[in-house]
C-alpha cells in the first residue's frame, strides 16, 4: 500500500488500486486483470501482461496469475482462422454468440504479435522480482515453446524480426497494441503491405531473449544461455541498422513487407527505451523528441507526432494519448537516467487524472495543453481500464527508482525523486522474499532520502545510490 503527504495524490492512488481490484477476476489459475469496461471486460493477453508488469514491484501475485492463465491456453496447433501457431500466446478470449458460433475467431484468438515476447519478458521479470525458481521450472516448457515460435518467425525474414500478417480476413489487420486498421502507415499516409515488423515488438523480443538467457544461466544451461544472448544481440543490431532514421534521429514505426521503413515518428520508439535496447546517444535523441512539443501534448505522450501526415488528436491511435503508453515511455526514460523528465510526465498524468475524476481513461485526445484547459475525453474510451490504472504505479516506480532483487532478497533504489508537490511517500508491507517492510522516501532540501522503518531495519538489505 502506498501513502503520500498529498491528500489529492492519495485519492488518485486509492481510486487506481480500487479500479485494479474491480477489474481483477480470480480464475482457477489465479488473479487476472480483465482489460476494461465496457468493451473489453475479458482476458486479453497483452493487456494482462502489461498490467502485471506495471504492478509487479508491489504485487507480484498478479503476474503469477497472468502467467499461469496464459500458459494454460498457449497454442499447440496451427489454425488460420484463429491466427494460431504452436507456442504462440493468446491475444484475447470472448464468449459472445458470434465467437461461440465461430463466425468470428475471438473465442480464443492468437492474433497479437507482441503478446508472446511480452509473456516471456514478464516471466523473467517475475522471477527477478521474486526469486521463485520453482514457478519458473514449472513454466520452462511453455517459455521454451514461446521462444521457439519467436525464432521460427524470425527465421522467415532472415533478420530475426518477429512480424505479423493476418492469416484470415476475419482476423485483426494490425496486430500490435496499435491495432486499428489505419494505425500503421508510411510517411505519405499509405497503408503498407505485410508482413510488418513493428519497432516496439522487436524491443520486446530483445528483452525476451535476454530474459531467457538469464534464466537459462540460472539453470546451469550454458549453451542455451549463450544462444539466447546471441539472439538478443542479433535483434539489437538489426534494429539499430534497419529501423534508425539518421535524417530524423529517431526509430521508424515499422519495416513493411517490402523491407522499407514506415518512416514515421511515433511513441512506439519509447518502448525501446523501456527494454534498454538503444545506445545511450540514440536514447538521448529519442528522449528529447518524446518530450518535445511534437509528441508531448502537456498532458502526456501522443501516439503520433503532430507534424506527421495522418496526425489527428481525436483518432484512436494516430495522435491520442494512452496513459499506459506514456507510462512505458516514462519507465524507459528512467532507465536512461532521465528522472527529471519522468517527474514531469507523472505530474502531467496526475493533473489529467484529477480532471477525469481520479480515473485515467483508456485514452484521451491529444490536443496541446493550454492554460485553463482540461484534457479532452475520447468519447467511447473504456473507463476503468486496467493498464491505464496501473500506469500510476509504473510511473511512481520510475520516479522512485526502486527495484527489488528477488534473488538477493534486497531493495535497490537509484537516484530517487518524488512527484511534484509530494514531500514524503511510504510503501507499506512491501514484500521482499518472506519479509514485509515499510519503505520511506522523504524530501530533505533538494534531495530525497530513502530508509526502512525502524521496526524493519535489518530485515532486508537496502542499497541506495544517489
Amino acid at each position: 500500500t502506498v501513502f503520500s503527504s498529498g491528500r489529492v495524490f492519495n485519492d488518485w492512488l486509492a481510486r487506481t488500486r480500487a479500479d485494479i481490484a474491480l477489474l481483477t477476476t480470480d480464475l482457477e489459475t489465479g488473479p487476472y486483470p480483465y482489460a476494461g469496461i465496457p468493451w473489453f471486460s475479458t482476458a486479453f493477453g497483452r493487456d494482462g501482461v502489461i498490467s502485471a508488469l506495471q504492478m509487479l514491484w508491489l504485487n507480484p501475485e498478479l503476474a503469477r496469475g497472468v502467467l499461469a492463465f496464459l500458459a494454460r491456453y498457449q497454442s499447440t496447433e496451427t489454425s488460420i482462422f484463429d491466427d494460431a501457431e504452436p507456442g504462440k500466446i493468446m491475444h484475447e478470449t470472448r464468449k459472445g454468440e458470434m465467437a461461440v458460433l465461430r463466425e468470428l475467431p475471438f473465442g480464443r484468438y492468437y492474433g497479437g504479435v507482441d503478446t508472446t515476447p511480452l509473456y516471456v519478458y514478464l516471466a523473467w521479470s517475475y522471477a527477478d522480482r521474486t526469486g521463485n525458481d520453482e514457478f519458473v521450472d514449472r513454466m520452462w516448457d511453455s517459455l521454451c515453446a514461446a521462444v521457439a515460435w519467436m525464432e521460427e518467425v524470425g527465421a522467415r525474414n532472415g533478420d530475426g524480426f518477429v512480424t505479423y500478417s493476418r492469416a484470415a480476413d476475419t482476423g485483426l489487420f494490425n496486430q500490435g497494441w496499435k491495432d486499428s486498421a489505419d494505425a500503421i502507415f508510411r510517411s505519405d499516409g499509405t497503408i503498407p503491405k505485410g508482413p510488418i515488423a513493428l519497432v516496439e515488438v522487436q524491443g520486446y523480443v530483445f528483452a525476451a531473449y535476454q530474459g531467457m538467457a538469464a534464466l537459462a544461466a540460472k539453470r546451469g544451461d550454458v549453451a542455451k544461455a549463450a544462444h539466447w544472448s546471441g539472439m538478443a544481440e542479433r535483434i539489437r543490431n538489426a534494429v539499430e541498422t534497419q529501423f534508425w532514421m539518421p535524417d530524423r534521429n529517431f526509430y521508424a514505426l515499422a519495416i513493411d513487407g517490402e523491407g522499407k521503413q514506415c518512416a514515421v515518428r511515433a511513441s512506439n520508439a519509447g518502448h525501446l527505451l523501456y527494454v534498454g535496447l538503444p545506445s545511450a546517444q540514440r536514447a538521448q535523441s529519442i528522449a528529447a523528441q518524446l518530450l518535445s512539443g511534437h509528441l508531448n501534448s502537456g498532458w502526456g505522450v501522443r501516439t503520433l507526432a503532430d507534424d506527421e501526415l495522418p496526425f489527428n488528436p481525436m483518432s484512436y491511435h494516430n495522435g491520442s494519448i494512452w496513459p499506459h503508453d506514456t507510462a512505458i515511455c516514462a519507465a524507459g526514460l528512467a532507465r536512461y537516467q532521465e528522472r527529471t523528465s519522468v517527474v514531469k510526465l507523472m505530474s502531467s498524468m496526475f493533473e489529467a487524472a484529477v480532471r477525469f475524476h481520479m480515473r485515467l481513461p483508456e485514452l484521451f485526445c491529444g490536443f496541446t495543453r493550454a492554460i485553463g484547459d482540461a484534457p479532452i475525453a475520447y468519447p467511447v474510451a473504456c473507463l476503468p481500464q486496467a493498464w491505464s490504472a496501473g500506469s500510476a504505479f509504473m510511473m511512481l516506480q520510475a520516479c522512485l527508482g526502486i527495484r527489488i532483487d528477488g534473488w538477493k532478497r534486497e531493495i535497490n533504489v537509484e537516484r530517487p525523486r518524488l512527484p511534484i508537490g509530494i514531500d514524503n511517500i511510504v510503501i507499506r508491507h512491501l514484500a521482499v522474499g518472506e519479509a514485509k517492510v515499510d519503505l520511506n522516501f522523504q524530501r530533505v532540501g533538494d534531495r530525497v532520502v530513502c530508509y526502512l522503518d525502524e521496526r524493519h531495519e535489518g530485515l532486508v538489505p537496502l542499497v541506495v545510490r544517489s
